[in-house]
């Protein structure tokens, strides 16, 4: 077997292999503590290295597709993984890492990465009654990684000692075992762990699994709790809080010498501020930073037949990015184009500079016990200069706590960076809400307010005396009112010709945002398929109609053929 772990490092660090700030750094993580390691108390086995990558094409199998019978050879990227899991040690020789953590774009291996060490860990890895589970929150979902594990046992040399039977592989003389593990389990009482795959973490809408998991493994020597996973759309849980995690100690802001991982993706701006620009997307010699597997298991092919359909398909491109470039979203349908919409939040709104300037309105007033939002959009003043939003939200105080908790959105951090109000007591207050648009029309000059017409009477009549009869617009939420504005929003966006801010609250809804279509091609915000709360851009598409209907005296226009770059 050629070794290329270490030649790996070099031409990542080198340049000759395309990768992202993420790889490099856990690159250089690796090359520095070869040099330094040892005043930590570290060292590297390399005898232990090459024993575990020796395993992979001695003794296991590929069982399926065009290398179906071939010894598991790995590829440079596999076997950096590998020599680092298994290769770094402790004064005291046991292993140095005990959490792993793996992201990388589909069809780039990791199952089979993860089979192989779960075999290793439960049959070679010297552990006597070892426990090793393959797990996820489904069994169906845990028995996937353990389905390749057994079909490499079955057809390969480790079928001479290692028993299977049913979704259980054993070994009797060290009464070791690996078996597929879930939440939904007859119980997780007495687990005595030496190695867990977690698999899909993404996928994991808790953390109660992780955590029985984790405490499961305190009675072993060396315990390894390898996760892998493709990027989700749920931040607010445990495979995100691993995810932040390992950024942290891979920046250096965080010192673990026990955690290991490595994040293949592009790179984007919302990781790395400094950035110009996020990576295009649409370009191929990007595409390997999320595939190291590139042109070996991964097929450019499929990728470029996907990628035509992303760049006229906003649904379709919320499923290239994440699947084939691993990069994180929301909303699973998504509209917005994510790139495009940080693109207009490089333009710099001055609420200052704002005063006194024509503007235009939307409320999406929420139910007693939800967010609230009020938009407005200003027209462009200059030439080149685009529509300016600003956006001011609200939320009961008393329950803000019970929301962070219950829906695992940053709520009181948003409320502390004043992103995000709040109103007094455990309901909306109307009250509180209609005094800060009164201050707002002292400030600007605000033509007209559009409004859900639903269930409004009361705000209504207080919009009126405060503007006047024609200062309040009924907008329905169906396809006839919200389509020709939803439109002109996205063509808006995909030409850089809206500015909101980069307010977060807005930025998270924007990626929350799920469009209904209907036969004749309109289409109007789906709160019922959004993930997360959309109120903001609900009322940031009020707002631009009556910014659009009214600015320069004609109706909203957009061209359909302009859609197809969303």
């Amino acid at each position: 077997m050629e070794l290329n772990a270490e030649a790996y490092v070099d031409d990542v660090l080198d340049g000759k292999i395309p990768a992202c700030r993420w790889v490099r750094l856990a690159c250089e993580r690796h090359r520095r503590d070869l040099e330094t390691g040892h005043e930590r108390g570290l060292f590297f086995d390399e005898r232990a290295a090459v024993q575990a990558l020796a395993a992979f094409p001695t003794l296991m199998r590929h069982w399926k597709g065009e290398w179906a019978g071939r010894p598991l050879v790995l590829e440079p990227a596999q076997q950096f993984w590998v020599w680092s899991l298994f290769g770094w040690k402790r004064e005291d020789g046991t292993r140095r890492f005990r959490t792993a953590y793996l992201e990388v774009g589909r069809k780039n291996g990791k199952t089979v990465i993860a089979a192989g060490v779960g075999l290793y860990l439960a049959f070679l890895d010297g552990e006597p009654g070892a426990e090793v589970y393959s797990a996820a929150t489904t069994r169906d979902q845990a028995k996937i990684s353990h389905r390749d594990a057994t079909e490499m046992v079955r057809r390969g040399p480790l079928s001479q000692y290692i028993g299977i039977y049913r979704d259980n592989l054993h070994e009797l003389t060290s009464g070791s075992k690996f078996e597929p593990l879930s939440s939904d389990y007859n119980s997780l009482d007495g687990l005595n762990i030496h190695g867990v795959i977690a698999d899909e973490l993404h996928a994991w809408p808790q953390r109660d699994l992780w955590g029985v998991l984790k405490t499961g493994t305190g009675a072993r020597r060396q315990p390894l709790t390898l996760a892998i996973t493709t990027a989700g759309v749920n931040q607010q849980g445990v495979c995100w809080e691993q995810r932040e995690y390992l950024t942290r100690v891979l920046k250096g802001i965080i010192d673990d010498d026990t955690y290991w991982g490595i994040i293949y993706t592009l790179d984007m701006k919302t990781d790395w501020p400094d950035l110009e620009q996020d990576d295009d997307w649409q370009n191929e010699t990007n595409w390997i930073k999320a595939n190291p597997l590139m042109g070996v298991s991964k097929k450019i092919e499929t990728m470029r037949q996907d990628a035509h359909e992303a760049a006229n398909n906003p649904a379709a491109l919320n499923s290239f990015l994440r699947w084939h470039l691993n990069i994180w979203t929301q909303a699973q349908t998504r509209w917005i184009n994510p790139v495009q919409w940080a693109a207009c939040g490089e333009y710099v709104v001055d609420e200052e500079e704002l005063a006194g300037r024509v503007c235009y309105g939307g409320l999406d007033l929420s139910q007693r016990y939800d967010i609230t939002a009020f938009a407005l959009v200003f027209p462009p003043v200059r030439e080149g200069e685009p529509y300016q939003a600003i956006c001011r939200m609200w939320i009961p105080e008393e329950n803000v706590y019970d929301r962070v908790v219950r829906d695992r959105v940053p709520y009181d951090v948003w409320i502390r960076q004043a992103w995000l109000q709040t109103t007094p007591g455990n309901v909306v207050d109307y009250d509180f809400i209609l005094a800060e648009i009164e201050r707002l029309r002292q400030r600007y000059s605000i033509q007209e307010i559009g409004f859900d017409r639903w269930g409004m009477a009361l705000v209504t009549q207080r919009l009126q005396e405060m503007g006047g009869d024609d200062w309040v617009v009924p907008i329905g939420q169906g396809y006839a009112s919200m389509s020709a504005p939803m439109k002109e929003l996205g063509v808006m966006i995909a030409s850089k010709r809206l500015a909101h801010g980069n307010n977060p609250v807005l930025n998270w809804m924007a990626d929350n945002l799920v469009a209904a279509e209907d036969a004749a091609g309109n289409i109007k915000p789906d709160k019922g398929k959004a993930r997360e709360k959309i109120d903001g851009m609900v009322a940031l598409i009020m707002a631009l109609d009556r910014a659009t209907r009214n600015y320069g005296g004609g109706s909203s226009v957009y061209e359909e053929r302009d859609l197809i770059i969303l």
